[in-house]
């Protein structure tokens, strides 16, 4: 058995505590009677005292052997626990080992929804980019095979690749964007301008692919000017992709898309309202994120990047607003932000 020269010395220090009790009551013996209550207070008295001298020299021993034992296994303790104090007592390193448990698990449960992400990431990226490229390769072997050689073959192929090519590039053009973003490398260049004249114009330039669709859109707004403060191009292409979306999905006879702006607390509201078929109600939450689609059917060769949401969504919050939505499945839906208005 080894040798502990304070246990030792707190057994001999308690031994002379229960001596020094011992005499004190044989000296006193003859000062009580065995019914004298006196005699009972006294014995209570110095049982309580034997027991906290008794409860502070083992609290003592306990956090004095603690302490070493902690200190001799420090140089196999986690570093955010060994750079801690060194005094640290049995107690308080468990809640360290909890703490530190904790945060392992915290930070394996992020790198793992961020493994699922990159997975995810990869898989939609590959998706969206193989349709054009499935397509150019296809009209590139035909072209090789001879097709070259028909004139009118020839045309429609090259106009095709065209179209795929730029499909691609605008993949990939909208990817830098949302990686801009995410990465704070995008720089607002705000001004002052008139909002409504941005939605005309960009009414004008629509009208066509509305045509397309028999689609209807209309401006209402409570004022013929509303200036706001604002990034200029990164709006309108909010305005562009929302419109856009609204008059695609817009599949009625009297297809309808209003856009509605009025002041709201020195802001201005901008409301991109449809009678097209909606959202589900478990689409909802998902719809602004990269590459998620409303309508998993969808043409992907019909349609945009997958990301215009998603970068209608970074763009507001660059500007520090975000962005709502409100839909009834198969009646319309309705999508809403703000931009700050201009003094």
């Amino acid at each position: 058995m080894k040798f502990y020269r304070l246990t030792f010395l707190a057994s001999v220090f308690l031994t002379a505590v229960m001596l020094l009790l011992v005499y004190v009551f044989d000296s006193a013996k003859h000062s009580f009677s065995e019914t004298n209550k006196q005699f009972f207070q006294t014995l209570i008295i110095s049982a309580l005292i034997l027991s906290v001298i008794n409860y502070l020299v083992v609290d003592f021993l306990f956090n004095f052997y603690g302490k070493r034992q902690i200190q001799k296994i420090s140089t196999i303790l986690p570093e955010e626990i060994r750079d801690e104090e060194s005094n640290l007592n049995f107690k308080q390193l468990s809640q360290k080992f909890t703490d530190l448990n904790l945060k392992n698990t915290t930070e394996i449960d992020m790198m793992k929804e961020m493994e699922f992400y990159r997975k995810e990431y990869i898989g939609n990226i590959s998706h969206e980019m193989k349709t054009p490229l499935f397509t150019i390769q296809g009209y590139v072997d035909t072209l090789l095979e001879g097709g070259v050689e028909n004139l009118a073959i020839r045309d429609k192929y090259l106009e095709r690749i065209d179209k795929s090519v730029e499909r691609l590039l605008n993949i990939v053009k909208d990817l830098d964007m949302i990686n801009q973003f995410e990465s704070g490398e995008i720089i607002l260049n705000k001004s002052r301008f008139d909002l409504n004249e941005m939605i005309r114009e960009m009414i004008d330039v629509l009208d066509l692919e509305a045509q397309k669709k028999n689609t209807k859109i209309v401006l209402q707004t409570t004022s013929n000017l509303m200036f706001v403060n604002a990034d200029q191009q990164k709006i309108s292409q909010v305005l562009l992709n929302l419109i856009s979306n609204a008059i695609y999905y817009s599949n009625r006879e009297s297809a309808t898309v209003t856009i509605k702006t009025k002041v709201e607390n020195h802001k201005v509201l901008v409301e991109v309202e449809d009678n097209g078929m909606g959202i589900k109600a478990e689409m909802l939450p998902r719809i602004f994120e990269r590459f998620y689609r409303i309508e998993s059917s969808r043409n992907r060769s019909d349609g945009g990047s997958g990301l215009g949401l998603a970068i209608v969504k970074h763009i507001l919050e660059a500007h520090g607003e975000s962005i709502a939505v409100e839909s009834v499945y198969l009646e319309g839906a309705k999508f809403s932000f703000s931009v700050a208005k201009a003094i």
